[in-house]
């Protein structure tokens, strides 16, 4: 087919994707393109890699200064951002009110920044992980959270997924790539590495089980919704196959597992949880601990016990002055002289440790260490708190969790701009309970001569007032 008519057949089949899913009764505020936008870019390219004007990072120096066109959309982004907070002051100081542990990380990473060799770049960069909260915040301070997650999820899984099936086969110089790690040339799609295109499938296709679910159980819209959702997810498979990423491929099947087996009658007791996540949670530590377990899991998914030379890197890294208890500062290690050798001794030049554990000790020491724990810890409790009230939107707060937890085995995932760190952040935060009144629909039955409109409005109201 001729790459020009594929892209209309992409385009039309792309739209048809969003009419199916449509429901013209849910209801979420404009606000919610700003994360989308912002996702949308942290989870393919930024606009200076679609525009092929950025500059090429050939010296250590190169990769400190960045796109100054990038930073401008960003900046752009994240202003929007505080103000649509700032209007909603009320529900977001409510949301970081119950969320100590998040604003204790992210002063840390603050003060790290300058104790830097680099203090201007990493509080730059500081700035962009605020705006990683930020974009979460408009999401859940939405009037109907779950209705937001759900249209974040659909508008990001329905452009990026078949975009990156586009670029793939119709357009292999925008959607392959060398990969000089490999030695050979891979799938990138929309993203610029195979690594990152398997995480992002990871995420989405994780949030698309869920919304499988919840659309098979739908009474209105349910057969439209349903093709929507499951013609999308065969496309995020079919993509994590070509991928050949085998850690973003064992995370999402254990975190897709993890919603199945806890949207299913009966497993709604906290005990149930607590074993089946206690079980995903040790199987991924040994088989990553252990040389033989971790061998023959490796081996299975069609890699290499070096992981792409991994381990060698890992090596390399803890053998390097990192200053143990405090860290080089907010994301500070790959920057300079240390980036310059190993640049030197790695001629694939890795730019970041491939272990968030590792990527966060390099940057915070133990001390930051003990917050990332810490946040794993609280936001477990939370998320167990929202599938007692919730079981279907606590099982997805779970599985991303644990997504996040294993993934960050082999990859690094837990820093800005980073599809799994955003919906980590998304699925740790403790979040005020939504009022009763918000549960009612528009399509509920309405009190005799009182319209639709005027019942979603004094709803909207009783709810604007109460948070």
């Amino acid at each position: 087919m001729n790459p020009h008519l594929a892209a209309f057949v992409f385009a039309l089949g792309i739209l048809a994707l969003f009419a199916l899913y449509r429901d013209r009764r849910a209801r979420t505020s404009t606000a919610l393109w700003i994360p989308t936008i912002w996702i949308l870019l942290a989870g393919s390219r930024m606009v200076s890699l679609w525009l092929q004007t950025a500059p090429v990072v050939q010296t250590p120096r190169e990769y400190v200064d960045g796109s100054p066109l990038d930073r401008l959309i960003l900046t752009m982004l994240l202003m929007a951002a505080i103000m649509v907070l700032i209007a909603r002051w009320h529900r977001a100081v409510r949301v970081l009110r119950m969320n100590g542990p998040i604003l204790l990380f992210f002063s840390y990473c603050a003060v790290s920044a300058f104790w830097s060799d680099y203090t201007g770049v990493a509080l730059k960069r500081w700035v962009k992980a605020v705006g990683d909260v930020a974009m979460v915040l408009i999401v859940l301070t939405d009037r109907d959270r779950v209705t937001a997650i759900k249209r974040l999820l659909t508008r990001v899984g329905f452009l990026l997924m078949p975009l990156s099936v586009l670029l793939i086969e119709f357009y292999p110089s925008i959607g392959r790539a060398y990969m000089p790690e490999i030695g050979q040339v891979a799938n990138v799609g929309v993203t610029t590495n195979k690594n990152t295109l398997g995480m992002v499938c990871m995420v989405l296709g994780v949030g698309f089980v869920w919304l499988l679910i919840k659309a098979l159980r739908e009474e209105r819209h349910r057969f439209r919704q349903v093709v929507a959702i499951g013609s999308t997810l065969l496309i995020i498979l079919w993509l994590l196959y070509m991928a050949h990423s085998a850690t973003s491929l064992a995370a999402f099947l254990l975190g897709s597992s993890l919603i199945v087996y806890l949207n299913l009658p009966g497993n709604v007791r906290p005990s149930r949880v607590h074993f089946i996540v206690g079980v995903m949670v040790l199987t991924a530590c040994l088989a990553f601990l252990f040389p033989e377990i971790y061998a023959s899991a490796v081996h299975a998914l069609g890699r290499n016990t070096g992981l792409t030379g991994r381990t060698q890197l890992w090596n390399v890294l803890l053998g390097m002055d990192h200053r143990p208890w405090l860290g080089t500062g907010y994301s500070s290690f790959w920057l300079g002289n240390r980036l310059r050798t190993l640049w030197i001794i790695f001629p694939w030049q890795p730019n970041e440790a491939h272990n968030g554990y590792i990527e966060i000790l390099l940057d915070l020491g133990w001390v930051g260490i003990v917050l990332l724990v810490s946040l794993i810890v609280s936001g477990y409790r939370n998320g167990i708190a929202e599938f007692n009230r919730d079981p279907e939107a606590g099982s997805l707060r779970l599985a991303y969790i644990v997504v996040a937890v294993v993934y960050n085995f082999t990859e690094s995932g837990f820093k800005m701009l980073n599809p799994t760190w955003i919906f980590f952040i998304f699925a740790i935060l403790a979040l005020p309970e939504v009022p009763v009144s918000k549960t009612l629909t528009v399509e509920a039955q309405e009190p005799a001569g009182i319209p639709a409109g005027e019942l979603a409005a004094a709803s909207t109201h009783f709810y604007e007032g109460t948070l």
